[in-house]
Order: structure tokens, then C-alpha cells, then sequence
């Protein structure tokens, strides 16, 4: 944030303020829709974030916006909130320790484990796929240990994420080189191809290995047919209270097949009392079965 903002007087050139009772209301909505715990230190950054909304839509207040969001049957209004407050930082090959132990040691175990099935399928979730570089690398690792057998497997990335403005970056898959700079050259050259002067887009053979889908992570069932071997949700539970956050780790592990994986973001931890999933790692857990 580029500037302090106060959110009781306002400051700056045409700011518009927010109330305490206005600051609860989006605080309420927010915390029972998207589980982000707006705490009191956040106030201003949801003004500086809704500020360009109110101007653009012409709202004369917060309590004007927020109404015209519980009246808009759509779903638009809504839409545009969380795209607005949710923070979609990440870059390819974030928390790489997280990539190298998927390649060393949980990849083998699953893969041997399908094969001795005879069940070559891999179901792998990325719940918090912002604008798309974590599920593409998922994608790129899962190609190159599976290499010339990766064909007779059903081996996709389900990548969901609550931002359609994220999702939109994310399906168009196109990157700045900047973006690019932690990708190995190997793999820049495998599953990226040149666009404009300083962007990348991602190869189809590799977009296609990723199915993109909007989906709220506070849904009170999850609609999945079918458990996964492999779960990433990294770096969003930060933003949820202990309840939130030990409802959502229920809910995964009940779509966490015996001997699957949970990835967390590094700066996360999950209760140890409360965890149903067994500690292997710092940020990595496991269904035991």
C-alpha cells in the first residue's frame, strides 16, 4: 500500500470515509462469505482498495455500496468486492522446498502406489491458484516425473481460486519476463513460448493440463466427485481465524485420499490438536491411511 489512509476522518484528495458501523458491515459480510478476517489494522487498506468502486459506480458512501451489493441479484457486485479486497501475490515456484519435496519423495509415493493399482490416475487440487503460476508449475512438475508415460495418465491440475479478475490472468496465461525469472531455463523453453516484447504465454500442451474454475473455499459442501492425492492451499489461510481455518482443514481432509498430501504456505500453521492430518514437514501433512 502505497500511502496510509485513516479510515475514520479520510485523507487525501476526494477520499471517501468509512464509518465504524460501515467498516463492520463490510467486515460481517466478508468474514461470512469469504472467511477473510478483517481485523481493525485492515481498515484502511479496504478503503484504499474500494475507493476506485465508490468513485467509478458513483456511490456518495460505503453504506450505499455495500446496499447496492446485497441488491444486486447477479452476483457482478459481489464478484467485484472480492476481487478487490483479495490478495493475489505469488510468482512461479514460490516456497520452492514445497516443489522439490512433491518431486522427491510424494510424486514416487503416489505414482507407485496408482501403479501398483493399476490406476493410473492423479488427482491433484490447487485451491488457492490466484493468477495461475502455482497450478502451471504443478502441471509442468507432474509432465516432466511422469515424462514419456505422462500421456496414459489422467494427471490434470484442478486450479480454483475466488478472483475472477485472478482467474482471468490465470486462464490467459500470459507473463511478464520478470514474472518468469525463477522459472528454470529448461523448463521456460519446454512450456513457454515468446508473445509480445516482454511477456511469455504458456504453451497449450501445458494449459491444457490445467482445468481453471471459480470456487469459494467457505462453500459449506464441496462439490468434487471424486478425493485427491495432492492438495495445495498455500498462503490463503493466513487471512482466516482459527475456526475458519480448522473448518476448511475438515473439509479438505474428508477430499484427502489415505496417504495424501497437504501443502500450506510457509507462513501458516495448522493446530496441532485440532489437525486431523499427520505432521510430516514444516507446511506439509498427511492423511494416514
Amino acid at each position: 500500500m502505497s500511502s496510509e489512509i485513516s479510515g475514520h476522518t479520510g485523507s487525501g484528495k476526494g477520499l471517501i470515509s468509512i464509518s465504524d458501523q460501515e467498516f463492520q458491515l463490510f467486515r460481517s459480510f466478508i468474514y461470512d462469505n469469504f472467511g477473510i478476517n478483517l481485523t481493525e489494522v485492515k481498515r484502511a487498506l479496504l478503503v484504499n482498495r474500494l475507493q476506485n468502486i465508490l468513485r467509478q459506480k458513483g456511490y456518495p458512501s460505503f453504506e450505499a455500496y455495500y446496499q447496492a451489493i446485497q441488491q444486486d441479484k447477479t452476483g457482478h457486485g459481489i464478484s467485484e468486492l472480492i476481487d478487490a479486497v483479495s490478495t493475489n501475490h505469488t510468482f512461479f515456484f514460490r516456497e520452492s522446498a514445497h516443489f522439490d519435496y512433491l518431486m522427491s519423495t510424494v510424486l514416487p509415493r503416489v505414482v507407485n502406489h496408482q501403479l501398483k493399482k493399476n490406476d493410473k490416475d492423479l488427482r491433484v487440487w490447487c485451491a488457492a491458484a490466484s493468477s495461475g503460476e502455482e497450478p502451471y508449475v504443478l502441471a509442468m512438475l507432474i509432465k516432466e516425473y511422469l515424462g514419456a508415460q505422462h500421456n496414459q495418465w489422467s494427471a490434470g491440475v484442478l486450479a480454483t481460486d475466488i478472483s475472477n479478475k485472478a482467474l482471468g490472468i490465470a486462464v490467459k496465461g500470459r507473463y511478464s519476463s520478470e514474472r518468469l525469472e525463477q522459472v528454470p531455463a529448461k523448463y521456460k523453453l519446454t512450456y513457454f513460448e515468446k508473445a509480445e516484447t516482454d511477456e511469455y504465454e504458456v504453451k497449450e500442451s501445458l494449459r491444457k493440463e490445467v482445468l481453471f474454475r471459480r470456487f469459494n473455499l467457505m462453500n459449506e459442501t464441496f462439490p468434487f466427485k471424486k478425493p485427491f492425492h495432492i492438495i495445495f492451499c498455500r498462503n490463503v489461510m493466513i487471512y482466516f481465524d482459527h475456526k475458519t481455518r480448522d473448518e476448511l482443514v475438515r473439509k479438505m481432509y474428508e477430499f484427502t485420499l489415505p496417504g495424501g498430501y497437504l501443502f500450506i504456505g510457509n507462513a501458516e500453521t495448522l493446530g496441532r490438536t485440532s489437525c486431523p492430518y499427520r505432521y510430516i514437514a514444516p507446511s506439509i501433512y498427511q492423511r494416514e491411511g
